[in-house]
């Protein structure tokens, strides 16, 4: 019975302080339009090249300036659309193979199964050939 009274208490405290606390704002992505796309859709949501883009800096174990070059106006912001580092590119191509690897030799409907980024990488920048 004291442990009823108290898990309810507990969730009667989380509740009610939930319900001071500040309102998360989230950013309004509505009216999002990605320059500069090669490879992925030019009509993707923000939401999904977000994910992409996080899968790339967990396979590969870096931050977005790895690819990502600074803007010329504002160094401390990066200017996504921009071409001027190489390691974009290679992206780009190695999303190319990828993609080639998976529709010649695997059921693209079976994820299980497929070559992604972290296949090879493993959470570094260059793959470790052993």
């Amino acid at each position: 019975m004291k442990h009823i009274l108290a898990l309810t208490l507990i969730c009667a405290v989380i509740i009610i302080s939930s319900a001071f606390s500040p309102e998360f704002k989230q950013e309004d992505h509505s009216n999002f339009k990605a320059k500069n796309l090669k490879v992925l859709p030019k009509n993707i949501s923000h939401d999904d090249l977000d994910k992409i883009m996080d899968g790339f800096k967990f396979a590969l174990g870096v931050k977005c300036n790895h690819c990502h070059a600074s803007q010329e106006q504002n160094p401390k912001k990066l200017d996504f659309a921009s071409d001027a580092k190489p390691e974009k590119e290679t992206a780009r191509n190695m999303m190319r193979m990828t993609a080639k690897i998976n529709k010649k030799y695997f059921n693209a409907t079976e994820a299980y199964v497929q070559v992604e980024c972290q296949t090879c990488h493993r959470g570094k920048a260059t793959p470790e050939i052993k």
